[in-house]
């Protein structure tokens, strides 16, 4: 089965990771073959291209720039006659605003995977609308109650993001280079949180609770993620003054954008990342417990689907103070720390395998392949 995935390209986080995964994962499902179309080149592109798969060019395309759209839609028109997929998937509204109509026209399943919460009001989503897939695909729960609101009469399930565990042969050896690396101690407590650099992400609120922390001795912060849009930026500035003004910067380190996110975690004791706004999955979190970090979260959204009592804690959002009590608990008890560690890759492994999750996806696009056949 050779299956298209249509997205922008230019960014890179939760979904461009799931991407990179379908690329590197392939061999565990050879029965479903990934290929890929953006429209801008970037990182994600890079990460493709490394797996050994080619990554078809749509072209840069702006929404104010009509021809921009026009030129792309003809380059996947022509992509599609001849390459002969059994399925296309676009990975956003903005895919499917722009490309659900060409699919439609050659008469090849379409599938929306939906990677955030739609309400149904913004522009994109108003487009979007216009074109329904055959089927949807939802990475949480969470997001597939909330499809109504975009495709009211469309079927569609759940799917787990595919989050293979990393290859860390050496942890011991790892975790002493990526602290000597960050000039950071060997007893020191790491919290880590690795996110895009957006409000939401709740980097504010804990560095609220750790300003908390300040008379327990020993822990430090890393907070992984870099500037991807001028907006970006300024958040960043404001964390920065925080941590000075919080009297807490010598124990705070901004990492930028990072592509070993895995060694950083396994070189981390806790993985803390509040949001304030709920988050549709999480692959962060997975990420986390496969590398053994109990993981502290907000009780919204997706996240309680993957973190429970034996892997980490949940907490109220924008609540900082007991945000604080719970990192003080895991700061300076490491019996609370290791008891929470020791079934943290088993969950995140029954959740996430890449084995099981691409052949359920494969379940799901040929079943689809095939009622569309019968119809």
């Amino acid at each position: 089965m050779k299956v298209l995935h249509v997205y922008s390209g230019n960014l890179f986080g939760g979904v461009e990771t799931l991407l990179v995964t379908l690329a590197q994962e392939r061999s565990v499902c050879p029965s479903m073959q990934p290929h890929f179309a953006f429209c801008f080149e970037g990182r994600l592109t890079e990460e493709i291209q490394a797996t050994g798969l080619y990554v078809h060019r749509l072209g840069r395309v702006r929404s104010s720039q009509p021809w921009t759209v026009w030129l792309a839609r003809r380059q996947l028109k022509q992509l599609l006659r001849q390459e002969g997929f059994d399925v296309v998937i676009c990975h956003s509204c903005w895919s499917q605003a722009l490309f659900g109509s060409v699919v439609r026209q050659q008469q090849v399943p379409l599938v929306f995977w939906c990677h955030d919460t739609p309400k149904g009001k913004h522009w994109l989503e108003r487009w979007a609308k216009q074109t329904p897939p055959d089927f949807v695909i939802a990475n949480s729960r969470y997001t597939l109650a909330a499809m109504p609101k975009l495709y009211p009469r469309i079927c569609g399930d759940v799917l787990y993001s595919p989050v293979p565990c990393p290859n860390i042969s050496n942890p011991d050896e790892i975790r002493s280079a990526v602290r000597a690396e960050l000039n950071t101690p060997d007893n020191a407590v790491v919290i880590m949180q690795a996110s895009r650099l957006a409000q939401l992400k709740g980097q504010i609120i804990l560095l609220l609770a750790l300003a908390q922390q300040h008379d327990t001795p020993a822990w430090v912060c890393w907070i992984a993620g870099g500037v991807q849009r001028p907006h970006e930026a300024l958040y960043l500035q404001t964390l920065h003054t925080q941590v000075q003004e919080l009297g807490i910067a010598d124990r705070i380190q901004f990492l930028g954008q990072r592509a070993d996110v895995s060694r950083l975690l396994a070189a981390a004791d806790i993985y803390c990342q509040p949001n304030i706004e709920p988050e549709t999955f999480g692959i962060a979190f997975v990420e986390a417990l496969y590398a053994g970090l109990p993981v502290v979260t907000t009780a919204l959204g997706g996240a309680v689907e993957i973190v429970d009592e034996s892997c980490g804690r949940l907490v109220a959002p924008n609540d900082a103070n007991a945000l604080s009590k719970v990192l003080g608990i895991l700061i300076t008890n490491h019996e609370e720390r290791d008891a929470l560690t020791a079934k943290g890759s088993a969950r995140a492994y029954q959740l996430c395998d890449p084995a099981r999750q691409l052949t359920q996806l494969h379940a799901l696009l040929a079943e689809l392949v095939k009622q569309k056949a019968i119809a």
